[in-house]
């Protein structure tokens, strides 16, 4: 999945007072683009060294990525129009690198946050970075603002070989994924589950079985992933809302769907390869009530 870039090292604890070094990757969004330097057919974070006349007045820290510090610039650094491009962060999502792709969605979603929390929701006032941890602090009223992760469910639905898949609204190229949807107020994962995939396909499962999680930087969301049970004989009652059309599929039969930089793409390859099937085939799931 996304997150997967060994042998590169992924660090995100917050260290402040750190200063920037010429090794160090430097993060400078415009919308949802991010300037890379492009070398070849590679895409790379720029580095402090690359821009030898930057003044920088606010770097703010982000992670480390092995031995380089990344930090978030807001000033555009001068640039040779050969060397340097802005990159959309679905652009980024696809490219075959990485450290490079991880730490972009992971920096996309920390500028995300500060971005949106420039001034405290409670009085108003400008808000102020903490110097201990990573967390925005209101000078006037103490607020204490940390980064919001969204909880998310996606779920396998199986019934003996077939899987069932769905087509969002919102998707393009005809593709199909899994039954997804966020965590409400007052919900466990379990009762999301269960709710979402009423909701947008009208089935009611069995044997709903934990598999793993992944962090989704585009929308904040932490994908907590299922695998449950389905008999295809109920019929598929589709929301026509959020969900346009969903079926049954068979391995080798399989429409468009999401590559394995996704938990939803990696649970419908471990199908497809007849390596997601009932409990008893999977030991070591958790079965959940």
């Amino acid at each position: 999945m996304i997150q997967d870039i060994f042998p590169h090292r992924f660090d995100n604890q917050y260290l402040a007072n750190q200063t920037v070094n010429e090794g160090d990757w430097l993060f400078h969004f415009q919308g949802n683009e991010l300037l890379v330097k492009v070398e070849g057919d590679q895409f790379l974070i720029p580095q402090k060294k690359d821009f030898p006349t930057l003044t920088i007045q606010t770097a703010t820290f982000l992670f480390t990525i092995d031995d380089a510090s990344c930090f978030l610039i807001a000033e555009k650094p001068a640039t040779n129009s050969v060397d340097f491009d802005f990159k959309d962060m679905n652009f980024m999502r696809a490219i075959d690198q990485p450290d490079v792709a991880w730490a972009a969605l992971a920096a996309f979603q920390l500028k995300s946050w500060y971005a949106q929390n420039k001034f405290c929701g409670k009085c108003g006032s400008p808000m102020q970075h903490k110097t201990d941890e990573r967390a925005l602090a209101c000078p006037s009223c103490k607020n204490v603002v940390f980064p919001k992760i969204s909880p998310a469910v996606i779920t396998a639905i199986l019934c003996d070989d077939k899987i069932l898949l769905a087509r969002n609204a919102s998707f393009t190229n005809n593709r199909f994924a899994l039954v997804a949807g966020y965590v409400d107020v007052g919900e466990t994962l379990e009762q999301a589950v269960r709710r979402e995939i009423k909701e947008e396909v009208g089935l009611e499962i069995t044997k709903l079985r934990y598999y793993k999680s992944q962090p989704w930087p585009m929308s904040g969301s932490l994908m907590v992933g299922f695998v449950a049970e389905a008999d295809d004989r109920q019929p598929i009652v589709i929301d026509n809302k959020e969900i346009v059309e969903a079926g049954w599929f068979s391995r080798g039969k399989l429409p468009n769907h999401p590559n394995n930089t996704s938990i939803a793409g990696e649970m419908i390859a471990k199908f497809e390869k007849g390596e997601l099937r009932g409990c008893e085939c999977i030991p070591d799931f958790i079965q959940l009530p």
